[in-house]
């Protein structure tokens, strides 16, 4: 357990790089809970989820965080050596489920990702297969292309992350100045790609758009109010691309919350958020 006993910190092994895994105690009074497994935003630790995870246990779940590569207990630190991007971020969401399938097995699985950590589990789903994951929520997470900002705002958006590229690639990696900590060069590759296209990548040789136009696990899919990094708009371009998943795409809002909200703010007025994501795990079909 962590200091406070809040959770058990484990380590999943990928190839060569070791990904930090917060398991929580199963929730009180509820047998072969869902599992829920969450993948944080960009440069956000693991461990600043802990009020989400709680109100998810309170709501029925049993809950395990996974930092993502790179920031919090995961290795490889960025650097210029780093060469990984949104494929491995893909596949490190697979080895994390593979570690967890002890405590998977006899109950639902959700995936439930946060900004570029809803990337991830989105694309591993369509990229290495969804025979194993029961649902999937994406919470604050859209596609950050410049033209679907309300208003001015995207052309703000193009010169700002084109210009965070342009850094990462002169320099060999993102210093985190003033946005997304400290990144490798491959991450912010694919991200700013997103940016300027509306599209991902094509991901180790494969269309990830025409992958994605096939997912058929079934999402939950919510923006929050005042999000400065993935306003509604941008969630509504993603779901877009779910042609064949049945899609719930909700909005979470200030008054349902209680509190005033924004990209990251959320995690701390989740409860109603988390009652929602139960509700979703607890209805979904048997696989």
């Amino acid at each position: 357990m962590n200091a406070t006993g809040e959770y058990r910190q484990e380590f999943v092994e990928v190839d060569g790089a070791r990904i930090g895994l917060q398991v929580y105690p199963e929730p009180d009074g509820v047998d072969d809970a869902p599992l829920v497994l969450i993948t944080p935003a960009m440069g956000v630790r693991a461990r600043y989820y802990r009020p989400f995870a709680a109100a998810l246990r309170a709501a029925g779940l049993a809950v395990a965080v996974a930092d993502l590569r790179g920031t919090g207990e995961s290795t490889p630190k960025p650097s210029r050596a780093c060469r990984y991007g949104y494929p491995e971020l893909a596949a490190d969401v697979g080895a994390t489920l593979a570690a967890l399938k002890t405590r998977r097995d006899g109950r639902k699985t959700v995936l439930l990702g946060h900004s570029l950590g809803g990337q991830a589990a989105l694309l591993h789903l369509a990229l290495h297969g969804e025979h194993d994951v029961d649902g999937l929520a994406l919470i604050a997470v859209g596609v950050p292309w410049w033209r679907s900002f309300p208003g001015l705002r995207g052309y703000g958006v193009l010169p700002y992350t084109q210009g965070i590229a342009a850094t990462a690639r002169l320099l060999g990696v993102w210093p985190g100045w003033g946005f997304g900590g400290r990144q490798a060069r491959g991450v912010i590759r694919d991200w700013a790609h997103t940016a300027r296209t509306g599209n991902f990548p094509h991901l180790d040789g494969v269309d990830a758009e025409a992958a994605l136009r096939a997912l058929r696990t079934p999402v939950l899919a919510v923006s929050v109010d005042d999000d400065q990094y993935t306003p509604h708009e941008t969630l509504d371009h993603l779901c877009a691309k779910l042609a064949a998943a049945p899609v719930a795409r909700e909005r979470y809002t200030a008054a349902q919350a209680g509190a005033r909200m924004d990209h990251f703010t959320w995690v701390r007025a989740s409860t109603p958020l988390a009652a929602r994501v139960a509700r979703f795990a607890t209805d979904l079909p048997a696989r």
